[in-house]
């Protein structure tokens, strides 16, 4: 059985932050059971559901960055070849937070719900995790982030808050990645679009979707893993999605 990540070498140790999400828990569980993977760390805010002997599950709340920190300092005995960002907030209808269809619908906390999960929550992750790269062969941190943050590609308005965070952290990503060359130049730092997934994230705006275009989380998974095997470091601060087509900023 051939691995996943051929270009990564043996022995890849990884960490998926959002494992228990739709997406997150599909790239743990391809990468449990690849061979060339020696352990995945499995963090979110309740593992529970997530078993298997290379899986070490761990908590993180994104929102808390000591909860993100004490994750991090708990990998520092091997330094990691995989950092994988799973999570996102498109809707919540605790917080009467959906996706805006006029400048009228702006609320502030609303807003800040979504930059705090979309655009905080990954950087915190980016300034804790990228020091964890290993420095002598290669290594990627990817987080997922969306076609329609892409300021350049947007025609139809909309979607404020969600197109807002998810452009914050493509600045994220591509900022990191600069760094990220001058320190460890064999690493790279990119943004994923996975494509319209059948999670809970796009339940409520599947119709119309074909259904050739709407994914199971373990097709979008190994797309995204595909694509992360076949960049390298000079294309770092990028968006790709789910087949490969880079996305501009």
């Amino acid at each position: 059985m051939s691995g996943l990540l051929p270009s990564f070498g043996v022995g890849i140790r990884a960490a998926v932050i959002g494992a228990n999400g739709g997406i997150g828990a599909a790239v743990v569980e391809l990468l449990a059971a690849d061979p060339d993977v020696e352990v995945v760390y499995a963090y979110s805010r309740s593992s529970g559901g997530l078993d298997g002997a290379k899986i070490r599950t761990g908590h993180i709340d994104i929102q808390s960055e000591t909860s993100i920190e004490q994750a991090a300092a708990g990998t520092a005995e091997q330094p990691l070849h995989l950092v994988f960002m799973a999570t996102g907030l498109l809707h919540d209808d605790a917080r009467d937070l959906s996706p805006e269809k006029s400048w009228r619908a702006l609320n502030p906390s609303a807003m800040a719900a979504s930059y705090a999960i979309n655009t905080i929550g990954p950087a915190l992750v980016a300034k804790h995790f990228l020091p964890r790269l290993d420095k002598k062969r290669r290594a990627a941190f990817s987080a997922i982030s969306a076609r329609v943050g892409s300021i350049s590609d947007n025609q139809l308005g909309g979607w404020y808050s969600y197109r807002a965070s998810k452009a914050a952290l493509n600045q994220v990503i591509k900022t990191c990645a600069i760094e990220l060359a001058r320190k460890n130049p064999s690493a790279l730092c990119v943004g994923l679009h996975p494509g319209t997934v059948d999670t809970g994230l796009s339940k409520p705006f599947q119709r119309g979707v074909p259904s050739e275009k709407l994914f199971t989380p373990d097709y979008s998974a190994r797309a995204m893993l595909g694509v992360l095997d076949g960049i390298d470091a000079r294309q770092s601060g990028s968006l790709f999605a789910w087949d490969g087509q880079k996305i501009p900023f």
